[in-house]
């Protein structure tokens, strides 16, 4: 009797352990036969399945149906592409750890190849997602999947890049201000990057310390970025330090004296501090030193054609007497600057054609100079812009 009841139960036990590996075994036999579906249910009740949930084998097989279902072109519409290859991504990374102990590791080599292959897939479908969500300025989702691209390859610095600036159109600036930091941090940030960094410090939480602290790296990291030299600029006039900043400048020209961006600045910062004869000389250097600088080309233009309009207004004012008396020999004048202004405001629309005030300007100065056939040409450019 009592071998009869250690026979059942030996048995009773061989048909429970049966019961509970059949659903990877029937899970396996499915997706061997491409039954996608069928492999799916079964699979599903074996990771949750108390006695198989830990088992390695249920985790690799589910990674590998849920691959299989997300690019299948009948059996992935039952499922969201995204969500089976980011529960096939799940499962193959549980398959380490559950083997972890065992002598033979007979899943994990391969599931961390696939899970490699995943990791791409991933990374594009999350940042795929975020930028059809950005485009439809639904930014917190965007950012949301932004940050999935990062976990998924945190090497790569364009999920960064736009998950700030979905963070920024969502208003979450401390947020965008920590992914570019992020990337200030790895010596990975573009100039646009530190522009960005700089928009937040200077004008959403108006720190002049911490924005001052981010020029100098920027500065640091591109020397010769312009705007970077004029938001400096405008920080040392606002704190009464525009003498530092020009001997700042000097010193810069004096150790790269044909660097025209250094003059073209320099011409700005005069200007701003009301020297603009001493300005119109850095900006005449800059434009010898570069022709196609369009800074220095379009200041200087500026200059001479507002000369010219001060005077027009002049005679414009007069009274009747004083017009018969000097009123041409004014506009005379005035038409002398203009005549100056030409050549600048044409260097400058040569080397920026798309430019709305150059070409502005332009009308102007060919209407003031009698020539309507050029001022004609600048309108017709005017109105495809």
């Amino acid at each position: 009797m009592k071998k009869f009841l250690l026979t059942a139960v030996a048995a009773i036990s061989m048909q429970v352990a049966f019961a509970q590996t059949s659903a990877i075994t029937n899970a396996i036999m499915y997706q061997q036969k491409g039954t996608l579906d069928k492999a799916k249910s079964e699979i599903d009740k074996a990771v949750v399945n108390e006695k198989t949930a830990n088992n390695a084998k249920a985790w690799y097989y589910k990674g590998v149906i849920y691959m299989d279902m997300a690019n299948h072109p009948v059996y992935g519409k039952l499922m969201d592409q995204t969500e089976a290859t980011k529960q096939a991504f799940e499962a193959f990374s549980k398959v380490p750890a559950l083997e972890a102990n065992a002598k033979k590791k007979e899943f994990t080599e391969e599931s961390n190849k696939r899970k490699e292959i995943l990791t791409n897939n991933m990374y594009a479908l999350a940042l795929n997602a975020g930028v059809e969500q950005y485009n439809a300025k639904k930014f917190a989702e965007a950012q949301k999947s932004y940050m999935e691209a990062i976990n998924y390859k945190p090497e790569d610095t364009t999920a960064y890049i736009y998950a700030a600036y979905a963070a920024a159109g969502n208003q979450d600036y401390p947020a965008a201000k920590k992914l570019y930091n992020q990337l200030v941090d790895k010596n990975l940030a573009s100039a646009s990057v530190y522009s960005q960094l700089l928009y937040i410090s200077a004008n959403v939480e108006k720190n002049d310390k911490e924005t001052m602290a981010i020029l100098e790296k920027a500065r640091a990291k591109y020397p010769n970025n312009r705007d970077f030299m004029l938001q400096e600029l405008d920080l040392f006039i606002k704190s009464g330090r525009e003498q530092e900043s020009l001997a700042k400048l000097d010193a810069a020209i004096a150790a790269d004296p044909k660097n025209a961006n250094l003059y073209t600045v320099k011409g700005n910062l005069l200007e701003r501090t009301k020297k603009p004869e001493d300005a119109l000389t850095a900006y005449k250097k800059a434009a010898e030193l570069d022709p196609t600088n369009f800074d220095a080309q379009y200041n200087l233009g500026v200059y001479y054609f507002n000369k010219g309009a001060n005077l027009n207004n002049k005679a414009n004012k007069m009274s009747l007497a004083e017009y018969q008396k000097s009123g041409k020999a004014v506009q005379a004048e005035a038409k002398k600057f203009f005549v100056q202004a030409l050549p600048y405001f044409e260097a400058a629309h040569k080397a920026q054609p798309k430019d709305r005030t150059t070409v502005q300007s332009l009308l102007k100065v060919y209407t003031a100079l009698d020539r309507p056939a050029d001022a004609k040409r600048m309108d017709a450019i005017l109105q495809t812009l």
